[in-house]
């Protein structure tokens, strides 16, 4: 046999990784990766929660989007701005002085939230559902009428909310309108709300709809959230690939149409065929492409072949994508 004499470059090596391997340096390195700990971080909302409390309420801003467009007969655009736990004081020091603020009861857990909405947009609302053209206003208090109208535009966006939120088992319902001074007594100040937040936009105005929800109904909701409705929504990638690939032979109703004009009654009173109608529109205006009753893209009418046909020139401003 043959003995291997080390040099010392060697045997410093081998002390090197027998350090490296002992017990005390295992403990080194947990030591240097312990971080200290924000016990302020509690609870707080976590990736998975946050995604599934996304996806559901932009299904409620989708539906939200095309009913009230509908009654409302203008565009109106509904999109979640964020979702977040905060203290409730934080949240009550968002709300602005002159503000819309409602308390909304939550069953079957018959508890109270609050819904607040930028006095901004409701003169707007009040005078599209008054006949007018939507036009701003200044902003001040609602009178007792109004109020009661706007009420019924909180009662649309409760039943909206229970339609979407029906995968966690809670409905919506409109209590009454509060003044700002009772409004810490719904939820405690110091308590961690859930709040949501919601952008509106409208052709002449634009502001916020505010959600909070206590943290009872926070925590049930995060727990229905991730427990049941999150697990169902995972699919796997060929499932996936089916739900596109039939998702792509869906039939949308399309339309093709002018920008609406007002006519006198006196105008339309005695029409008959072969009458021509003079539109307050100039010779060039575009139509616009509608998908499903929402403005997608401006168009001119063209023919292609013996058929009518649509060329695409801009999307509309402000429109779906």
């Amino acid at each position: 046999m043959t003995e291997k004499t080390l040099k010392q470059d060697e045997i410093d090596a081998l002390f090197e990784a027998a350090r490296s391997t002992s017990p005390e340096a295992s403990r080194a390195e947990v030591r240097a990766r312990v971080v200290p700990y924000n016990f302020a971080s509690a609870g707080q909302i976590s990736t998975d929660q946050l995604r599934a409390i996304s996806m559901l309420n932009d299904l409620f801003a989708r539906n939200l989007t095309h009913n009230l467009a509908a009654w409302l007969r203008t565009r109106f655009q509904v999109n979640l701005v964020s979702a977040e736990q905060i203290q409730f004081n934080e949240f009550l020091l968002r709300i602005p002085e002159i503000s819309y603020v409602a308390s909304v009861r939550l069953e079957p857990l018959g508890a109270l939230s609050v819904l607040q909405l930028d006095l901004g947009l409701a003169p707007p609302i009040i005078d599209l559902l008054l006949g007018g053209d939507g036009k701003d206003g200044p902003l001040r208090e609602l009178t007792d009428i109004e109020e009661s109208i706007l009420g019924s535009v909180i009662e649309i966006v409760c039943r909206e909310l229970t339609i979407a939120w029906q995968q966690v088992g809670l409905s919506f319902s409109f209590d009454r309108r509060q003044m700002q001074a009772q409004v810490a007594r719904i939820i405690s100040v110091t308590e961690k709300a859930l709040c949501l937040s919601f952008e509106i936009r409208m052709p002449h105005s634009s502001g916020l709809l505010n959600l909070a929800f206590p943290a009872v109904v926070a925590n049930t909701i995060l727990r229905r959230l991730t427990s049941d409705w999150g697990r169902r929504c995972r699919h796997t990638s060929e499932t996936r690939r089916r739900i596109e690939a039939a998702a792509q032979r869906i039939r949308f109703g399309c339309a093709l149409q002018l920008p609406t004009v007002r006519l006198a009654a006196s105008s339309l009173e005695r029409l008959a065929p072969g009458d021509v109608l003079a539109l307050d529109l100039d010779a060039s205006a575009l139509a616009e492409f509608r998908v499903g009753g929402l403005p997608l893209h401006l168009a001119r009418a063209m023919r292609h072949g013996p058929r009518r046909a649509a060329r695409v020139e801009r999307p509309v401003p402000g429109g779906e994508r």
